[in-house]
């Protein structure tokens, strides 16, 4: 901010025309005058907006200071845009002036604030002396508190729990002497990825390999971390979409409901709930000056919902799912495929509950039916715990439980104190084929929000009360792609899940005369089933095939006409005589309990084009 002030004998000025920004102000209002008075000219600068609070108390303390050195008590404080060619937005500078007028009142000022946003002549008197013209200018820069900051004082002491409840206690700099985890190998390699060596530097092969089966691919119009999808990797997002939709609205019984991907940055509750992102979002300004922030999560716009929402005890808890696209401004380094990116979708689920034991009861019922989702993909995944000490020491009984659910160990950090609003949060890693960790499902213990926001319910007495809040994931679609693929790519001959799988069965015709009857056969077969009609010989599109991870191939000629069963041949590379009743009770096994969709590409493969060339 830039000050320029003036002890005058006296200050008169009229307000004459309103700009597009001009504050509505009466009459009496659009002149004034003031003697004996110390003239504040004041010009709000872009990065006074960083620090409202402090920087209209910054601005404050020099008036007073001229003040005081001057002997007046009257002070004429005038916006006066001239000053700076960094000018805040309208409505921030009103705000900031706003606070200055009313810092000074409450130090017993006499004070008198011109209307903002008007053009105005006005009158002075310098008094002369060599106080009476001085010039400020009002630094204030934001803290930006980096995550070190932030736990630098919270300690931290590592364990090893299994479901059998024994607790082994290790430094990660000497990880060499936990032999257990000879037993465990998947948390084993959890633990070194994680809290001793780091993430791998290879980059994982999940990358390559999306954009040469055109599942996903980069998209250089846009941000860096934003992804477009061609038909067969919607598809798998879809399929993936709908499970997780399924598994919050069936099996955990969430209400669905859908909000706004951005929100005013100017409000308290907003900007309260990113710091601990630090400065990890994504903002963007409109036309009429105002400030938004991409949502980070679904929680915005869900707590302001339930902020104006009437909740009983006797409805509590009640859980809310939303699949919500965020954004996370992640450091351009760190951007890693499917695995970090800048653009997601996350099916969220949030339960509310009315204290701390039913939110506990909450987290527990949501990490079984988490855990039997990932268990249900098939990937490879390690379970961590972050918890208070505390909380740790009186609910380890219960988290024996959920291991005993999970039949797996989990890494055990405990923290000396709370270090974000929850108590206590899980995470479902999943490991990849480079040794590396990325955190798909989680949990999260939140004792703090429901303040923050608002949120409140009323009790037995009818008093409002604050919820305890149970945030919740399963884990961002793009991940889960990231993390199915990565398995795949551990296998010696790599292939997706049957249900997700784009193509799941391909006829491969030995000649045109057998195209019309593969075509019938696909038909006939509720799976996603297309025909290589193309010109090219038999071997090149078994290969072919094989290179696009079809799970089942049938070359079909004269012999299959003539026959029962048709030679299928699957990824091991095992050629298996089947009939077409047997192949479809294969499919109705593989598809048992998970979504299903109609192929999306045209059946024959020469109506196709190919989008990387």
């Amino acid at each position: 901010m830039k000050l320029l002030l003036i002890h005058a004998d006296y200050m008169e000025y009229e307000a004459k025309e309103p700009t597009k920004y001009a504050e509505d102000i009466p009459d009496e209002a659009k002149q004034g005058r003031m003697e004996e008075t110390l003239v504040a000219f004041a010009a709000v600068e872009k990065q006074d907006e960083k620090d409202v609070i402090g920087s209209a108390e910054r601005a404050a303390g020099e008036i007073v200071d001229v003040a005081r050195k001057v002997q007046t008590s009257n002070i004429m404080l005038y916006a006066y845009a001239h000053l700076s060619p960094s000018l805040a937005k309208p409505d921030k500078a009103l705000d900031i002036l706003k606070r200055i007028e009313n810092n000074l009142k409450e130090q017993d000022f006499n004070v008198h604030r011109s209307p903002f946003g008007w053009y105005k002549a006005f009158k002075i008197s310098c008094k002369g002396h060599p106080l009476s013209e001085l010039s400020r200018s009002v630094e204030v820069e934001e803290k930006k508190l980096t995550r070190e900051e932030v736990v630098e004082k919270i300690e931290s002491e590592y364990f090893v729990l299994t479901p059998e409840g024994e607790e082994y206690k290790f430094d990660p700099k000497d990880i060499d002497k936990l032999t257990v985890l000879d037993k465990y190998p998947t948390l084993k390699k959890f633990i070194l990825s994680e809290e001793v060596k780091g993430q791998p530097k290879d980059e994982p092969p999940s990358i390559r390999e999306m954009q040469r089966l055109e599942l996903v691919d980069y998209e250089e119009a846009t941000d860096s971390g934003h992804f477009k999808f061609y038909p067969k990797g919607d598809l798998m997002f879809d399929l993936l979409r709908e499970w997780a939709t399924y598994v919050a609205t069936e099996k955990i019984g969430a209400i669905k409901i859908d909000t706004p991907i951005m929100y005013d940055w100017s409000l308290p509750d907003i900007r309260g709930q990113t710091a601990s992102f630090h400065e990890r979002h994504y903002t963007l300004e409109t036309e009429d000056g105002k400030e938004f922030v991409l949502r980070f999560a679904g929680d915005f716009g869900l707590f302001r919902t339930l902020k104006n929402a009437t909740m009983s005890y006797k409805q509590l808890p009640f859980r809310v799912y939303e699949f919500s696209k965020s954004f996370r401004y992640e450091q351009r380094g760190e951007l890693s495929g499917l695995k970090r990116l800048r653009a997601f979708h996350m099916p969220d689920i949030h339960c509310f509950a009315t204290d701390l034991e039913q939110g506990w009861d909450e987290f527990q019922f949501i990490h079984r039916n988490y855990s039997d989702h990932a268990d249900g993909t098939g990937v490879e995944w390690a379970l961590g715990f972050r918890i208070v000490k505390e909380f740790y020491e009186n609910n380890k009984d219960k988290i024996v439980e959920m291991l005993k659910h999970s039949k797996r160990p989990a890494l055990i950090e405990t923290l000396s104190e709370a270090k974000h609003y929850w108590v206590v949060k899980n995470e479902i890693q999943a490991m990849d084929s480079v040794g590396g960790n990325c955190q798909l499902g989680t949990v999260q213990l939140d004792v703090d929000d429901a303040e923050r926001y608002g949120i409140t319910y009323f009790d037995e007495k009818g008093e409002a009360k604050g919820c305890i809040i149970c945030h919740s994931s399963i884990g961002s679609i793009e991940r889960w792609i990231y993390a199915i693929l990565e398995e795949a790519l551990k296998l010696e001959k790599p292939e997706l899940p049957f249900w997700l799988a784009p193509t799941q069965i391909r006829f491969v015709p030995i000649g045109d005369e057998f195209v019309e009857d593969c075509v019938k056969l696909a038909k006939e077969l509720d799976a996603r089933t297309d025909v290589d009609d193309r010109g090219d010989k038999v071997s090149k599109k078994i290969r072919d095939a094989e290179r696009e991870w079809i799970n089942m191939i049938i070359v079909y000629g004269q012999k299959e006409r003539d026959g029962d069963t048709l030679p299928v041949r699957l990824r091991s590379g095992e050629v298996k005589g089947m009939s077409l009743d047997e192949i479809r009770d294969i499919i109705k096994e593989e598809l048992e309990g998970r979504p299903f969709k109609k192929l999306t590409l045209p059946r024959l493969l020469s109506k196709r084009i190919v989008f990387r060339g």
